[in-house]
């Protein structure tokens, strides 16, 4: 009965039936190395730049009352730099998801 059913969702979310009898297919090593080898070439790019953002993010929060939320909503507001954070008027802060009017404060007394 459960396998009826698996195959009722497998055909409606278009995937053909697979009946009890049949076995996987068979894939040969020389598809396996390009697949993964192109995949490969493609992260090495994104891998660097996923470390940047990482850097960047965990730099705003060595901003006293800047945690790792925060941090990650001040990069995507666009802020670049502890500095950009530190120089931007309330409204713009306040504008960012997340932060509220406390933080605000205490960046501005960091400022001061």
């Amino acid at each position: 009965m459960f396998t009826r059913i698996l195959n009722k969702l497998k055909t409606i979310f278009g995937k053909k039936s697979i009946s009890k009898t049949s076995k996987p297919k068979k894939v040969s090593k020389t598809t396996k190395l390009t697949k993964s080898s192109k995949t490969t070439k493609a992260t090495k790019p994104a891998k660097g730049k996923k470390q940047e953002v990482k850097l960047l993010i965990e730099s705003f929060t060595s901003i006293p009352g800047v945690g790792a939320k925060s941090a990650k909503a001040f990069y995507e507001a666009g802020f670049k730099s502890t500095k950009d954070i530190l120089s931007a008027k309330e409204e713009d802060l306040l504008a960012v998801p997340g932060v509220g009017i406390n933080l605000v404060k205490k960046l501005k007394d960091y400022k001061s």
